[in-house]
């Protein structure tokens, strides 16, 4: 099981739009679904699902985040895996377009001989990219931070921290954009890519004009064993007290993420209706997550 799990926040389609993206991406499949009660945004769907393998959590959370490209998703097809690469990735592009806006137009660049970037009608950004079946591999999807606005400049600094914080880290390969590129900062990076946990990560300065940043739309969710490992990440991370709120918080270059525990996978699959409704209860007040806490008011002894 995944250590860091992307989390996608929507208004009220969670549901439908998990149903959707595990219908077009290959290998995928819905693991979850439950209905979180009386939370702040009203009842609250929560689903887990897998795209080609990969593991994600999604959540209808209300209107309060907005979904951007700030935080968007490689997806990779590489030939020397299947011989329809080229073929999956064109299908998958022309579902991802419908309804949706195309950023960078699918065609052959000094990168990819195929590529292109998509926000899908649900406001998720999808990068699709033919790899080079020479290269090192990499996994099918990775997660890929945009460094904008007043953090443009900062993905080098940014990712050596996240290097330091978890364990089984380190950088794959690091790009700075040529001398010549213009608006972009002197040391910017133009690709990156890393790994946490053993999980592969991307990463990119943008001093463009850009609307948009980093927030709660997409998180990633830390699944934690222990109290100790709560309290760890937590103190690492966390920069912006007043994001603190349910186990989110919001680290000092704007990233947010969830640092909870993993037995509340299981309680949220395995509980009855009133144990999740006792649960929710229970760490809803809550900054910071307390396993013992939440533990309790699921067995009914809180």
């Amino acid at each position: 099981m995944a250590k860091i799990v992307p989390h996608l926040w929507f208004d009220h389609q969670a549901r439908e739009a998990t149903e959707f993206y595990t219908s077009i991406f290959p290998d995928s499949k819905v693991n979850n679904m439950v209905t979180l009660r009386d939370t702040p945004s009203g009842d609250a769907d929560l689903v887990s699902f897998e795209l080609m393998g990969h593991e994600f959590k999604a959540i209808s959370g209300g209107p309060e985040f907005k979904l951007n490209p700030s935080i968007s998703f490689m997806v990779n097809f590489d030939p020397s895996q299947t011989e329809e690469a080229e073929k999956q990735l064109n299908s998958l592009w022309g579902e991802l377009t419908v309804g949706g806006k195309v950023l960078m137009a699918l065609d052959k660049y000094d990168f990819s001989p195929r590529y292109g970037w998509v926000e899908d009608k649900y406001g998720v950004s999808w990068q699709l990219m033919l790899t080079n079946p020479e290269g090192e591999k990499r996994p099918l999807i990775i997660p890929s931070m945009l460094f904008t606005q007043e953090r443009a400049g900062k993905a080098k600094e940014a990712t050596d921290f996240y290097i330091s914080v978890f364990n089984n880290s380190g950088r794959g390969t690091i790009a700075p954009y040529p001398e010549e590129t213009e608006n972009e900062r002197e040391g910017s990076v133009m690709f990156t890519d890393f790994k946490l946990e053993n999980q592969w990560f991307a990463a990119m300065d943008s001093a463009q004009e850009h609307g948009f940043g980093f927030n709660e739309a997409i998180s990633l969710m830390i699944m934690c064993d222990s109290q100790n490992e709560i309290n760890y990440y937590w103190g690492k991370l966390s920069a912006v007290p007043e994001a603190e709120q349910c186990g989110w918080l919001k680290d000092k270059y704007g990233v947010s993420w969830q640092v909870v525990p993993r037995v509340m996978d299981e309680m949220t699959k395995e509980g009855t209706e009133e144990q999740i409704k006792r649960m929710t209860q229970a760490f809803l007040p809550m900054k910071k997550l307390e396993i013992e806490t939440i533990r309790k008011a699921y067995k009914g002894k809180g």
